[in-house]
């Protein structure tokens, strides 16, 4: 059935921000399964390089990054127009209630601590796909 609205339908974006080798192809791999395109930078610099280039319609940002923290980055968007309405899900080892605190502070929408599962990622990155 060629030309339905399902083919003609782009694959929804996400930007994996984490600096862990191992996570960005464990994540790749999940949520390409899904249907997802996904991308990943590995330090604060380059995410807000490639959000400004080409921006995600969803992102997974890791706090802990090199050259800017996921702090400095999820400011940098909130604080942003054009980039105040992207879907973040922090995925952090930080998982303390003051960072917890902090990330929903700032207005990220999702925040889930490593070691994490799969299908919580994806239902996850799902749900902030849809809005």
């Amino acid at each position: 059935m060629a030309g339905t609205d399902d083919t003609k339908r782009a694959a929804i974006k996400v930007l994996i921000a984490e600096d862990d080798a191992n996570i960005v192809e464990s994540l790749s791999f999940v949520l390409g399964q899904q249907g997802f395109a996904v991308s990943a930078a590995l330090d604060g610099d380059e995410v807000l390089r490639r959000l400004q280039r080409d921006p995600p319609d969803v992102m997974v940002l890791d706090l802990m990054l090199p050259k800017r923290s996921g702090f400095e980055v999820l400011k940098a968007i909130k604080s942003d127009p054009a980039l105040r309405d992207l879907p973040v899900m922090v995925l952090t080892a930080k998982g303390q209630p003051h960072d917890r605190r902090l990330a929903e502070e700032i207005g990220v929408e999702a925040f889930m601590t490593k070691p994490f599962s799969n299908t919580d990622v994806v239902d996850a990155v799902r749900r902030l796909a849809r809005g």
